[in-house]
């Protein structure tokens, strides 16, 4: 029984090292980063280029196959507030809402892409075709508040669409 347990528990740890490595071991330098993804955060640009009015966003929850309850939360509000705030953009595509189990191998690329790790929520507002990938980590503190969640999810969306 002692055996099976240990075995589990070193099984778990090589799937949390392996999702560690495929965010952290493939980032590439800014000087590298070819497929036209933004790395500065908005809060790193002057308030002047803050604003975007982006054509398309993708909202993106990567979880691993075992979630907690915040895990789970914070992908129900943020689809919650797709689905109910902006239902014609969700409709449309302009919005899009995904739910990525990046231990998955198919799911490699997106967690790369996204340079995801463990639970997270971001936010990919495209302008002009070109990626503006940001981590949302505000959502967290909000979890055990559905109003203001919704509420400051919301606001946030509204600003990237330029409304």
């Amino acid at each position: 029984m002692q055996k099976k347990i240990i075995i589990l528990i070193i099984g778990v740890a090589i799937v949390g090292v392996g999702f560690f490595v495929a965010r952290n071991g493939n980032k590439p330098t800014e000087a590298q980063n070819t497929n036209n993804q933004t790395t500065k955060s908005q809060e790193e640009l002057p308030m002047s280029t803050a604003k975007i009015s982006a054509e398309k966003i993708e909202v993106v929850h990567f979880h691993a196959t075992q979630q907690c309850w915040s895990c789970i939360t914070v992908g129900e509000y943020a689809l919650k507030t797709i689905k109910e705030k902006f239902p014609e953009e969700y409709k449309n595509g302009a919005i899009v809402f995904r739910d990525i189990n990046g231990e998955l191998p198919e799911n490699r690329d997106m967690v790369i892409k996204y340079q995801a790790g463990g639970s997270s929520l971001f936010v990919n507002a495209i302008t002009a075709g070109k990626d503006n990938i940001k981590e949302d980590v505000t959502v967290w503190r909000l979890v055990s508040n559905e109003s203001q969640f919704i509420s400051y999810f919301q606001d946030k969306l509204n600003k990237l669409l330029g409304k």
